[in-house]
């Protein structure tokens, strides 16, 4: 049996179609007159098609220089429009013959310069070099010449958006040195080259070589993705994966910018995971306890740090400090410390009072022996808050500072700073929740926490990130703000990367210590953010207005990473395992 003879068995039957549907197929034969809109008007510099508005464009003029991705701004611009990009290879054979004559012409010009003594013209010498290395490539076929046109059809609902629109596009191609021209009295050969019809009505060419002409594809994208590093994300771009060393960067600090519920804790737990996985140490302060999941599915510390808690820190515990450090300098250090954190408890303290901050603290430490001659590792008991406020009420003038202390050490929040220190950090995985504290005590105690983990690491140096979940807690007030920003400015010298995420951007952006936490991240990674905080992010990060407005449009778990490098969108991608350990939403 032959292959498709079974075909011959169907049996062939006439069908029968009603008067109606007779009509309707019939109808598919003015299928352009359904579509098409209800006039044309062609006007010498616009047209009318339908309800819309119309201008066709040429370049007529480039720089000598071309960048990649020049046409980026203009695609990604939020205007109706359509663009025709036309490329006719030129003969090599004539344009090497052309391009011999030119040479002659140029090396003709030079010649007489020199017979008449005059001073020699670098653009003619630079014009002739240029066309002897074009004349070279395209003798060894390493480039070839093209004669391009672009054309550019405008739409819009008005005469006067139609300006507006020629205007904003102009102005961006004028900045590259491109200069456009309407296409007068050919507006309509200029929409039809620019239909997908490969039709080059108006012919008006550029001759461009290789590496220029390339720079036209409209749809190149940053690629970050290096040898080894995390896996942040996915490329909305391209697809590519986004994977970065922060380590390998100016410094290895981060900075997380979005609204409640855009995916920024998600983000950092995925990132603390597969850091985690690089043998570097992650240390969390956790405001709402959203990483105690994480921190026993791995094995992590974790300290539920409030008034009634077991976990305490003493902040007169003194560091063991750096091998370049001596003694003075690490008691010193610690004091300046305790004055920002006693500035923060008692609210304001006048600046006629903090030298007597710093003559009770020095003689706090006197009383237990501890000056900068003592053997620090042999301290067995350090001052508490309570010796402070002693001390205070025995000193000229001191009396209304150790009042204004007895709340941290008889009353309400006795429990909170006035005990030794029984915290300490032996996993790669710590966390610090604050979600069972008072709300006006989180600031102190991520001041505090803060401190501690700075004076536990800075003696034995290894990769290491601090992650700060809602530091706008902090940005609110001077002291600890000035505290976090000093340590963001001193992380990279002992391998740290501090991550700082806030929802709350104007508290952040308005203290004058934001800027510099911002300058010394050479990580931002911005998640979807509401209209007036994405106006406020673009005009401190500097951003164009198409990232502006993805920033007010992204899904959750996407967002702008920014390195300097440059700008990406990506889309957080978890593994099953890891998305199970990470998500708070319930499934």
């Amino acid at each position: 049996m032959k292959k498709f003879d079974f075909l011959k068995k169907i049996k062939k039957e006439k069908i029968f179609l009603p008067k109606e549907s007779l009509k309707e197929v019939s109808g598919i034969e003015v299928l352009k007159n359904i579509i098409a809109p209800s006039g044309l008007e062609i006007n010498s510099s616009f047209l009318k098609l339908g309800n819309l508005y119309g201008k066709s464009f040429f370049i007529f003029s480039y720089p000598s220089y071309l960048d990649f991705g020049w046409l980026n701004e203009i695609i990604n611009l939020e205007r109706i429009f359509d663009v025709g990009i036309f490329f006719h290879p030129v003969d090599v054979s004539s344009a090497l013959k052309q391009l011999r004559k030119k040479a002659a012409q140029i090396a003709a010009q030079i010649a007489e310069l020199e017979e008449k003594g005059y001073v020699r013209d670098p653009e003619l010498e630079a014009a002739y070099q240029n066309i002897e290395r074009l004349r070279d490539a395209l003798q060894k076929a390493q480039e070839k010449l093209f004669r391009v046109g672009f054309y550019l059809t405008l739409w819009a609902e008005s005469l006067e958006e139609l300006e507006a629109a020629e205007k904003e596009i102009s102005l961006l191609l004028e900045g590259k040195l491109i200069y456009l021209k309407p296409a007068v009295f050919l507006q309509w050969e200029g929409a039809e080259s620019c239909f997908p019809l490969g039709l080059d009505k108006i012919k008006v060419h550029n001759i461009l070589d290789t590496l220029p002409a390339s720079t036209f594809f409209p749809f190149v994208s940053l690629t970050l993705c290096s040898d080894e590093g995390v896996l942040y994300g996915i490329n909305l771009h391209n697809s590519t994966p986004v994977i970065l060393d922060r380590f390998s960067l100016e410094n290895a600090n981060m900075l997380i910018f979005a609204q409640s519920g855009a995916g920024k804790s998600y983000f950092a737990k995925l990132e603390t995971i597969r850091s985690l996985m690089r043998d570097i140490e992650v240390l969390i302060i956790d405001p709402e306890k959203e990483y105690k999941n994480l921190a026993f599915a791995l094995d992590g510390d974790f300290f539920d740090i409030s008034i009634a808690s077991d976990y305490k820190i003493n902040p007169f515990d003194l560091p063991k400090g750096s091998p370049d450090e001596s003694n003075e300098e690490i008691l010193k250090s610690n004091i300046l410390t305790l004055v920002g954190l006693l500035k923060l408890m008692l609210k304001e303290v006048p600046p006629e009072k903090e030298p007597l901050l710093y003559q009770a603290l020095e003689k706090v430490y006197e009383l237990r022996d501890i000056t900068p001659k003592t053997d620090f590792s042999k301290i067995s008991q350090y001052p508490l808050l309570s010796d402070l406020e002693a001390v205070l009420e025995g000193m000229e003038g001191g009396k209304e500072l150790a009042q204004r202390l007895y709340p941290y050490t008889k009353g309400v929040y006795a429990g909170f700073l006035n005990h030794p220190t029984t915290i300490k950090i032996k996993n790669r995985l710590v966390v610090f929740s604050l979600r069972d504290l008072e709300e006006e005590l989180r600031p102190i105690a991520m001041y505090l926490i803060l401190n501690f983990i700075w004076d536990s690491i800075r003696s034995n140096l290894k990769r290491r990130i601090v992650l700060i979940d809602e530091a706008w807690w902090m940005m609110r007030y001077p002291d600890s703000a000035s505290y976090l920003s000093a340590l963001v400015k001193r992380a990279r010298k002992y391998l740290l990367g501090i991550t700082t995420i806030t929802q709350n951007i104007s508290d952040f952006l308005n203290s004058p210590y934001g800027m510099p936490i911002i300058t010394n991240s050479s990580l931002q990674f911005l998640l979807k953010n509401s209209p007036a905080n994405s106006k406020l992010i673009a005009k401190t990060l500097g951003l164009s207005e198409v990232e502006r407005r993805l920033l007010e449009r992204f899904d959750v778990g996407e967002g702008l990473f920014l390195t300097s490098l440059g700008h990406v969108p990506i889309k957080v991608i978890s593994s099953y395992t890891e998305h199970k350990l990470i998500t708070t939403k319930p499934e």
